[in-house]
């Protein structure tokens, strides 16, 4: 194998060891102890993760997070501002990040990465390690360890393996990218295109050294991290402060910096430098934390022969609810939402999650699977051609400890216990969205500022209800809002339509208020409040301005007009 002489001249070819490798059994140095960690590293995968012909790059707070070969040819580099990634590559394709995409497909990776053990702790997607101590010994050694791994990754991601490249991002909590600094000895092996992802595998003293390792497709022999680690520059630490402050003090390198003193670089550089002083050392800050399992704690009815009509899953639906409940209190648990699961004969599963929060009883769950297979045969759902229904299943998610409820002293009710009883038989008579609360939204009319939620169900505004809103109305809230608004003419003293130009002038002062064909007189009136709102999209665009105008009789109305038409939008007691 090349590189596998006494001395060390350049990066081995990838997956190969570093020259020196000792023979198992060899004593080490206490830097041996170290763990030894293997990582995996799918080099641009935010850019894997979305759809587009390359060049393309995926954008986050207005500047390139990743790009593709053909985008990084043409200059596009991480950290640039898009209006110059443009520029320099017009033909770019630009893409939001993802992170459920990128989460969802680095998902068969790590399966892949689970059947070699299951303590894999995923760093972020498109980069995981593994412990190698216990795998290295079952499999043959941490070479063959490392070409399984590397396989088993490669036919995950539907292709067969290739040669590990070598970029050179070196911090493992930044986006992947190749401007960030390359290893020394790394050769100029071009990256894979956006629609052929490809994996690195490496095996170093510690995770930040096997996170490099990985970048660079080496494996590290234990005890000579230090040595690998040495001719990076300081910014690979992660400490983009901190690295300024060393290259200001003469120490360009992770060697130089780590030469110093252990005890001089905590009184000089606080316990940040003595976190990234063991890294550079090849120490291990800290070790590797495994992905939680969650317990499987669903439970779920078969149904063979499949049941053709959906009432017998409601009785059953009570009895897995009950069911449930018992496991989450033996487990000590609670849940945030519980997913509600039907399989047809057909093959075909529909799905819905329900808000739980811990304080669904077993009935109030039922009622919502009822409702539950209502709505789903209302959409059409279900038809004649499914042949029954074969599975019924209640799965909890976002499990959490459960904490407990404080119940009043001397046997008392508590009050909220005594109006959820109530909400739920009331709901379970008129349904799940017969009984609905007001919540606050964000808006400039008062039909947008209250949105109605049915009982028991999570609300979150799109925007917040604080935020300045340009234009809003007074908080003089008017007692009636019209579900729609209803159109009608305002006239002045001349009998002509009132309008309202683009500066918000009003060309005259209303007089007459024409209300289904009924005229009120206009005793008196304020505004307009203008309101642009949506400019930058064609499609959402609208301009407005609102009036309130007072009427015979003393009632107040508000109202709108927008294009060149009236509305009557509110009225007030």
């Amino acid at each position: 194998m090349a590189g596998s002489g006494t001395s060390w001249t350049g990066t081995p070819e990838p997956g190969a060891s570093w020259p020196g490798t000792p023979e198992p059994g060899t004593p080490g140095t206490a830097e041996d102890r170290t763990p030894r960690v293997l990582v995996v590293w799918c080099p641009d995968w935010p850019v894997v993760a979305v759809t587009g012909d390359d060049p393309v790059a995926v954008t986050e707070g207005g500047r390139i997070l990743a790009c593709s070969a053909g985008a990084r040819a043409a200059g596009v580099r991480q950290g640039q501002r898009l209006k110059l990634a443009q520029r320099l590559c017009p033909e770019l394709e630009l893409r939001d990040r993802d992170p459920e995409a990128e989460t969802r497909r680095f998902e068969p990776v790590v399966a892949a990465v689970e059947a070699f053990t299951p303590r894999v702790e995923v760093i972020r997607p498109g980069l995981c390690a593994i412990p190698v101590k216990g795998p290295g010994r079952y499999f043959g050694g941490e070479e063959a360890l490392a070409a399984k791994v590397r396989t088993a990754v490669a036919d995950a991601l539907g292709r067969p393996p290739v040669p590990d490249a070598v970029p050179g991002a070196v911090n493992p909590d930044i986006p992947d990218t190749p401007d960030t600094p390359e290893s020394p000895n790394a050769p100029d092996i071009p990256h894979a295109q956006v629609d052929t992802p490809y994996a690195q595998v490496g095996v170093a003293d510690g995770l930040f050294a096997a996170v490099l390792a990985a970048r660079a497709g080496v494996l590290v022999p234990a005890g000579r991290t230090g040595e690998f680690l040495a001719p990076y520059p300081v910014s690979a630490l992660g400490d983009e402060a901190l690295a300024e402050l060393l290259g200001r003090l003469g120490l360009p390198t992770v060697g130089a910096f780590a030469a110093l003193p252990g005890e001089a670089v905590a009184d000089r550089f606080g316990p940040s430098g003595t976190v990234a002083h063991r890294l550079a050392r090849g120490l291990q800050p800290r070790p590797l934390v495994p992905r939680d399992q969650e317990p499987d704690l669903a439970v779920e009815q078969r149904f063979d022969p499949p049941e053709p009509l959906a009432e017998p899953l409601v009785f059953v639906a009570r009895t897995l609810a009950e069911a449930l409940h018992r496991r989450l209190a033996g487990a000590g648990l609670t849940c945030r939402r519980v997913a509600v699961e039907v399989a047809c004969a057909d093959g075909r599963t529909v799905s819905r999650l329900w808000r739980h929060e811990g304080r669904l009883s077993a009935t109030a769950l039922a009622e919502r699977v009822r409702w539950q297979l209502q709505a789903w045969q209302g959409m059409g759902a279900f038809t004649d051609e499914q042949e029954g229904f074969t599975l019924l299943r209640l799965a909890p998610d976002g499990l959490s400890p459960d904490q407990g409820r404080q119940l009043a002293l001397w046997g008392q009710a508590v009050a909220d216990d005594r109006v959820e009883r109530a909400v739920a038989r009331v709901q379970a008579v008129l349904g799940h969205a017969g009984l609905r609360r007001i919540e606050p939204a964000g808006g400039r009319g008062p039909g947008e500022q209250a949105v109605r939620v049915p009982w028991g169900e999570p609300y979150e505004a799109a925007v917040p209800a604080d935020a300045p809103w340009p234009g809003r109305l007074p908080e003089v809230w008017p007692a009636v809002v019209l579900r729609e608004p209803a159109p009608v003419r305002v006239l002045d003293e001349a009998g002509r339509p009132v309008t309202v130009d683009g500066r918000a002038g009003v060309s005259a002062r209303p007089a007459l208020v024409v209300v289904r064909g009924r005229e009120e007189p206009v005793d008196g009136w304020t505004g307009p409040w203008p309101a642009v709102e949506y400019w930058w999209d064609q499609s959402l665009a609208r301009r407005r301005a609102r009036f309130q105008v007072v009427v015979g009789g003393g009632r107040a109305l508000l109202l709108t007009v927008e294009g060149g038409a009236w509305y009557l939008e509110a009225g007030y007691d």
